[in-house]
């Protein structure tokens, strides 16, 4: 389907796209509060209990912050130490994406499910912006791979391995893991009719592992929480952390009980995926509507050649995450793998049918996203954030060539489809990773007042705050949690540096605070970005100032 040597080089330039990422500044809130949390870790020494700021933690399990801290531990606490874990997972997605893709359909749909994964936009954010969807998508396909495996051939090692996966999977952030593992696999021996594979010994077995893999998590959570009921966790005692995992966490977010809601929209994750598996959403919804008619014409009669894993699992998984009244975006990307390799058996089936009208209307729009994306660069590189670094100027421009070439290259429409499709995610994070989000997270004050601190030699541990808001980047990169303190006790220090914002500052000027130093730096929220922040003649008007005083 696509020769080896091209197949190949996108995975290549794919890597690099992911590579020159590792290197940007830490996202607030979530990255950069999720490293803080393994920074502590592994300063304080403390692999059991799970802090957001001086707070106790009871919302996600540990095996996200225990991979970063080890990280940490091998590396040293940067930017890039942190991402390491999540960017191995995703590539783990990718080649479980291609394993499954191979049993279900053949090695050419594998390959090409792990590049359509690779290269959608939420998975290609996730390894940016890391939180804990990163690890937790590629070790749920990793075992739905397996247990897949598992249900074809009934090998012990292939039920041992997705047990662990689960367990990993379950340990990273809780029942969704288990939900989405267990719908399409339940999916997938609906369909085969293959329930004699439930009735047997090594069903025993994966339940075993299953324990074993998830004991040191839930031993972390009785150590910091079932022992001490005492502790008061979003205004509630005698809170249990193991009973919040395994009961209480979904159905919070299911009804925005103690999270809170945001979202009571059913077509939330609908208008969602629009944008987080482009390039590919056209292709992906032509995909789920012919299968899905596919299957009510055959009453979903078993066929060789036919597979419901992915189509059955997407539906329920969607059908219910809509259901939620707390709802992110990156809460769809656990299903990425199984859109990924739906709409590569998609693309595959194409090829193998020429179907020539189908592949040249795909071609059109592939071709006109292409455009979208090229217009975007543009203005983000020439506009918005104005290039001013070569090797910027030179990687645009040896994409841009190599992009002119698969466009003016006369070849299969099947083969230019699925490579402008890959070109398109190319060019559009290649530009946002070297120049849109370095310049953008100019703006998020607190990493940028870290530099300040380290340029200007001020002792980290002589800064305090006064704000009840958390200041994650500032943490992170100054490798040391700021300290909370009041303006009263703070009239009692001297030679001590404040971290404060403009409401504040007024107040330490009203109550006679004298300081002889002050550093200032600019504020967005950049996670909320609006078109009068990217507008550079009305970007100032957006922004607010923090302040680093130093009293005398």
């Amino acid at each position: 389907m696509i020769s080896n040597a091209r197949y190949w080089f996108l995975i290549a330039l794919v890597a690099l796209v992911y590579f020159a990422g590792m290197f940007v500044t830490l996202f607030e809130n979530d990255s950069a509060q999720f490293a803080v949390m393994a920074m502590r870790m592994v300063q304080e020494n403390d692999f059991i209990n799970l802090f957001k700021g001086p707070n106790d933690y009871l919302d996600k399990p540990h095996m996200h912050y225990w991979l970063a801290a080890i990280s940490f531990k091998v590396f040293g606490i940067y930017d890039w130490a942190y991402r390491i874990p999540g960017i191995l997972a995703l590539f783990l997605g990718a080649f479980s994406c291609f394993k499954l893709g191979k049993l279900l359909y053949g090695k050419d749909t594998g390959r090409l499910a792990a590049l359509i994964f690779l290269t959608c936009q939420t998975i290609v954010l996730s390894a940016i912006d890391v939180r804990t969807d990163a690890v937790l998508t590629g070790f749920t396909i990793f075992s739905i791979w397996q247990l897949a495996k598992y249900v074809k051939y009934g090998n012990l090692k292939s039920i041992a391995f997705g047990a662990f996966g689960a367990g990993l999977a379950f340990c990273t952030k809780g029942q969704i893991a288990l939900v989405v593992i267990g719908l399409s696999i339940l999916c997938h021996l609906a369909y085969t009719r293959n329930w004699k594979r439930l009735l047997n010994w090594r069903i025993l077995l994966a339940i075993m592992i299953f324990g074993l893999t998830t004991l040191p998590m839930f031993y972390a959570l009785y150590l910091q929480f079932d022992i001490h009921p005492e502790k008061i966790i979003r205004g509630r005692a005698n809170r249990s952390g193991i009973l919040f995992i395994l009961w209480e966490q979904s159905f919070e977010r299911l009804s925005g009980e103690g999270v809170g809601k945001n979202s009571s929209d059913y077509f939330f994750f609908f208008h969602t995926f629009l944008w987080v598996f482009l390039p590919w959403t056209v292709i992906a919804i032509f995909a789920y509507w012919l299968r899905l008619k596919s299957f009510i014409k055959m009453r979903f009669k078993y066929r060789n050649g036919f597979e419901f894993l992915t189509l059955g699992g997407i539906t329920l998984i969607f059908l219910l995450i809509s259901f939620a009244q707390f709802k992110l975006p990156h809460y769809m990307n656990i299903m990425m793998p199984l859109y990924s390799i739906l709409t590569a058996s998609y693309l595959y089936r194409l090829y193998t049918h020429a179907k020539k009208k189908e592949l040249k209307a795909l071609l059109v729009v592939q071709n006109f996203l292409l455009g979208i994306v090229f217009i975007f660069s543009v203005l983000v590189c020439f506009y918005v954030f104005k290039f001013y670094r070569w090797y910027a100027y030179v990687l645009l421009i040896g994409l841009l060539i190599s992009i002119v070439y698969f466009v003016l290259k006369t070849e299969a429409a099947y083969l230019r489809v699925i490579t402008l499709s890959v070109c398109s995610s190319l060019l559009l994070n290649t530009v946002m990773n070297i120049q849109f989000y370095p310049d953008l997270l100019v703006y998020q004050a607190g990493s940028t007042m870290a530099k300040k601190v380290k340029e200007n030699n001020i002792p980290v541990d002589k800064i305090y705050k006064v704000m009840g808001d958390h200041t994650w980047g500032l943490d992170f990169y100054n490798r040391k949690p700021v300290k909370i303190s009041s303006m009263a006790e703070l009239s009692q220090m001297r030679d001590v540096w404040v971290y404060v914002k403009e409401n504040e500052l007024k107040k330490f000027s009203d109550a006679g605070f004298d300081w002889d130093k002050q550093l200032e730096v600019d504020q967005f929220r950049i996670t909320r970005l609006n078109l009068k922040f990217l507008n550079p003649d009305t970007r100032g008007r957006q922004l607010s100032q923090r302040y680093l005083i130093h009293l005398k």
